[in-house]
C-alpha cells in the first residue's frame, strides 16, 4: 500500500520520508518504521477480524486489509469527521471491500458492538493500557498501543488474562 496514495496533495512528494507527515485536524500519518514496529508485534493473520483505532486517513487499515485477506474483516474507527471522509475515499481505491472505516461514537473507545477481535491496533497515546478496549479482545487475541510514551504489547491468554510487555519508546498524538 504507497503511502502516498493516503496522505493530502501537500504532503504526497514527502510520502518516503520516514516520519510522520501531517493530515490535518491535530493528526498524522504514522512514521513508516513505526507502523512496521507495530504490525510485526500485531502478528496479523489471514482471516483474522481487527480493530483499526484512530484511521486517520486509512492506511494502517488499508494494511491491515491486506494483511487478513478477503477472509477477513477489519474496521477502522476515526473521531474526525473528515478523516473519517477522507480516510473512506483513499481506502476504497484499494478494492479491499472487507475493509471500512466508520466514526468513533462520542464517548465510545472502539467499536464495542462489533467486538470481538483478533487484533486491534491503536495508532494514538493512551495515558494508561484502555481497559475498554481490551474489553473488546477477544482470546487468544493480541493489541499494540502507545502507552505513556512506550509502545504495548497487550495479549489475551484463553482465560482472558492479559499480558503485557513494552516495546520501545514511541510518540504519537493522544487517544481521545
Amino acid at each position: 500500500m504507497p503511502r502516498a496514495g493516503f496522505l493530502p496533495a501537500a504532503e504526497q512528494r514527502r510520502a518516503s520520508f520516514d516520519g510522520p507527515l501531517d493530515i490535518g485536524h491535530g493528526q498524522t500519518n504514522s512514521q513508516p518504521r513505526t507502523v512496521q514496529d507495530m504490525l510485526r508485534l500485531l502478528d496479523v493473520r489471514p482471516g483474522q477480524r481487527v480493530l483499526d483505532v484512530g484511521s486517520g486517513s486509512g492506511w494502517t487499515t488499508a494494511l491491515l486489509a491486506h494483511l487478513t485477506g478477503p477472509r477477513g474483516e477489519v474496521v477502522g474507527v476515526e473521531i474526525e469527521p473528515d478523516l473519517v471522509a477522507f480516510g473512506s475515499a483513499n481506502l476504497a481505491r484499494t478494492d479491499q471491500p472487507w475493509a471500512r472505516i466508520v466514526a468513533a461514537t462520542p464517548g465510545v473507545l472502539g467499536v464495542p458492538g462489533h467486538a470481538p477481535y483478533d487484533r486491534i491496533l491503536v495508532s494514538a497515546a493512551a495515558r494508561e493500557l484502555p481497559a475498554a478496549l481490551v474489553d473488546q479482545l477477544a482470546p487468544e487475541g493480541r493489541m499494540v498501543v502507545p502507552v505513556s510514551g512506550w509502545m504495548v504489547l497487550a495479549v489475551k491468554d484463553d482465560r482472558s488474562q492479559v499480558e503485557v510487555s513494552r516495546h520501545g519508546s514511541y510518540r504519537f498524538v493522544p487517544l481521545r
